[in-house]
């Protein structure tokens, strides 16, 4: 059988442009690693271990256990994004040149570069991403008004819902979206509702990747595996480009993951683990998919959702329900081993992705 009978097969083309894509950007993320980490290295650009928590109080066990990591450079999660767009650049404009120097249409039908598709995560993905790195380098720096260095809380939030709200209001103004998506049920009209909760996706997933973002390998695992299940929910939508641009970043994420496993050689920092939090909940809100999403990535919900138990405990009790906070750090506290962690939180990632794939596909059609 020939090249050209193999893209005769319905679906043939979409899932090889899915995985061509996927497998190119990890080309491309491996290969810019160690110039990109030789640089950390050498202008010593590595993370300072946080001595206090957002409301002053010490961090105790997270700054004992996490005092060997003092130095290891930061800001690895600009290789990701860095990929993604320079492919996404290859596909739109150098793709089709060699289409016609090779004759061939099929590289040039690898672009996923789609104003439909795209346009608003990779959008998201560089707004939030460059929010993240001013942000990292603040924290190396010591700049800022924030004890330690970088950006205070508030001014980071405000910043990410100032991002939220542009894509809130593009969403329900110009492309007239308004519904959100029960799977097994039926789609339900919420009006300028969908606005906040627009809002709200995009600061719970930025955030929360944040949060989960404290473990060697951690977060890039549980993204990598939430990125490929929206191109399997993508492919199934006959979303193509937004299923290779999912595909793009898990490839990635993927090579960055090479490096980032325990002990990892750079960490993502927040111009990785805000960026890619808030382009994920751009590409759940596209699919019509928050729902699955919650599913997916269950394990933001009880990252998130213990630091929040954690501060109100304390604030209005004036005692701790864990060890430390989020609950990555209490498993730590108790004495489990780092690599331990992140594998159970690897295999439970894993399982939820399991479930969210088959209630986006099958109930996709209620």
């Amino acid at each position: 059988m020939e090249f050209a009978d193999v893209l005769s097969i319905p679906g043939a083309y979409e899932i090889l442009k899915i995985m061509l894509t996927g497998m190119i950007a990890f080309t491309i993320a491996f290969a810019f690693t160690p110039v990109w980490t030789n640089f950390l290295y050498r202008k010593k650009i590595g993370i300072k271990i946080k001595e206090n928590g957002v409301q002053g109080d010490k961090l105790t066990y997270v700054a004992k256990l996490h005092a060997k990591k003092s130095g290891t450079p930061t800001m690895g999660g600009v290789i990701v994004w860095l990929s993604v767009v320079v492919l996404i650049i290859l596909s739109h404009y150098l793709f089709p040149i060699i289409a016609v120097i090779y004759d061939t249409d099929f590289i040039a039908r690898l672009d996923f570069l789609s104003r439909k598709e795209t346009y608003l995560p990779l959008f998201a993905l560089a707004a939030a991403g460059t929010l993240g790195l001013f942000d990292d380098i603040m924290s190396v720096r010591g700049w800022g008004s924030n004890k330690g260095g970088g950006m205070r809380f508030i001014m980071r939030f405000g910043w990410l819902f100032i991002i939220a709200a542009i894509g809130a209001w593009w969403f329900y103004s110009k492309l007239g979206w308004d519904e959100i998506h029960i799977p097994g049920v039926n789609d339900f009209g919420i009006g300028l509702w969908y606005i906040p909760l627009f809002i709200f996706v995009i600061l719970f997933t930025a955030f929360s990747s944040n949060e989960t973002d404290g473990l060697d390998g951690l977060n890039a695992g549980v993204l990598l595996m939430a990125f490929a299940s929206f191109a399997v929910i993508a492919f199934f939508q006959n979303k193509v480009d937004l299923a290779a641009f999912c595909s793009a970043i898990s490839g990635a994420l993927l090579a960055f993951l090479w490096f980032n496993i325990y002990p990892a050689r750079f960490i993502m920092g927040d111009t990785g683990a805000v960026g890619l939090g808030a382009t994920l909940g751009v590409v759940a809100l596209l699919t019509n998919s928050v729902i699955v999403l919650f599913i997916i990535v269950f394990i933001y919900i009880l990252e998130s959702g213990s630091a929040f138990i954690q501060i109100s405990s304390k604030r209005l009790f004036g005692r701790k329900v864990f060890l430390a906070a989020p609950i990555h750090h209490h498993f730590e506290a108790l004495g489990w081993p780092e690599p331990k962690i992140v594998m159970r939180a690897w295999v439970f990632t894993a399982f939820t992705a399991g479930i969210g794939i088959l209630v986006g596909i099958v109930g996709m059609g209620s």
